[in-house]
């Protein structure tokens, strides 16, 4: 079958258009998969450099959001049947992630365990469904699941253009939230105006904090006046600082990730004086990803996909990801 392979760490141009990779062949527990369509997330970038502690299996096709139809069902496989629509969790529980410790989506075909199938609505296409995992997954967990954003909140995301930061800004629109979206462009500004961003903010000219304080007022340590409600950051680095300071007093910060550096500088002041709540999330589940496809077949939401590339140019479209060159998600239907 034709694949992109990864066959040592690097850059990526390690990775390797081939049209004779061996064909998966069903196992008992798990199908067959046509691959519909898979989207890349910032972990792939990391899968292809090799990440300090995870040993990844050579050679490894990457890919971790992955949507298609069955086309054969291994033994002991009761539920599923040939020709079901499927999107696959990217979690396997007893091996790690897809695309990292087992082959992924940038194949024509992928072996999938049958606990990981979802099934797909008629009306949602597979690039949608392909969107939703990690992204959309992680938004909607931390956001829905954790019931973290109210109606009539004040609600700034960084890294908004992105798989994880649109996602945030849909769902904080669909909650009611008042958003405060922050990318790096004039483009992406414009874009995030018209998926329904209330204010947006160019990080590389201005000091999101400092315009979040002029904007909304500073916050009041002995009250609940000034800043904003929520901070939705997955950057982590020198972002950090800043956004402690903007936040009000008995605001939330968001965080499911740390793109920009995990190990950022902290004031403990801002945390108690403002009676902080730092809540991670991590993940998504089965649940999240069903929700997500419902909203999505009762037309409250449409993913966002920036670009739809064919297998052969799979590596472009992952350079457009490492290069923070997107707004939203990059597709490859195989």
């Amino acid at each position: 079958m034709k694949a992109v392979v990864l066959r040592e760490h690097g850059g990526l141009d390690k990775l390797q258009y081939v049209t004779d990779f061996p064909d998966p062949v069903a196992t008992a527990g798990h199908v067959v998969i046509r691959v519909g369509a898979t989207s890349f997330n910032y972990h792939d970038v990391f899968t292809v450099r090799g990440m300090p502690g995870i040993k990844v299996p050579m050679p490894m096709i990457i890919g971790l959001d992955i949507a298609g139809e069955i086309l054969e069902v291994g033994a002991g496989v009761s539920v599923w049947n040939k020709g079901d629509r499927v999107l696959v969790n990217p979690l396997n529980r007893q091996k790690g992630l897809m695309g990292e410790m087992m082959h992924g989506g940038l194949a024509e075909k992928c072996l999938v365990a049958e606990d990981q199938l979802i099934r797909m609505p008629d009306d949602v296409s597979y690039q949608q469904a392909a969107s939703l995992p990690v992204a959309y997954g992680t938004a909607h967990r931390m956001i829905v699941t954790h019931d973290t954003i109210k109606k009539g909140e004040k609600v700034l995301v960084l890294g908004a253009s992105g798989g994880v930061g649109t996602g945030c800004v849909l769902l904080a629109k669909m909650l009611g939230a008042e958003v405060i979206a922050c990318a790096s462009s004039a483009d992406k500004i414009q874009r995030l105006k018209d998926l329904g961003a209330d204010h947006v903010i160019n990080y590389k000219e201005t000091d999101f904090s400092k315009w979040a304080i002029e904007k909304f007022g500073k916050p009041q340590r002995r009250s609940y006046d000034g800043g904003v409600d929520v901070v939705i950051n997955f950057t982590g680095g020198d972002t950090w600082g800043p956004t402690l300071k903007c936040v009000k007093r008995g605001g939330k910060i968001l965080v499911c990730g740390a793109t920009a550096g995990y190990e950022p500088k902290e004031d403990l002041r801002y945390v108690w004086s403002f009676e902080l709540k730092i809540m991670g999330s991590n993940s998504f589940y089965d649940e999240n990803l069903r929700a997500l496809m419902d909203l999505i077949h009762q037309g409250r939401m449409k993913p966002v996909i920036d670009e739809v590339l064919p297998l052969e140019r799979a590596a472009e479209g992952l350079r457009l990801i490492e290069n923070r060159e997107v707004f939203g998600k990059v597709i490859i239907t195989p």
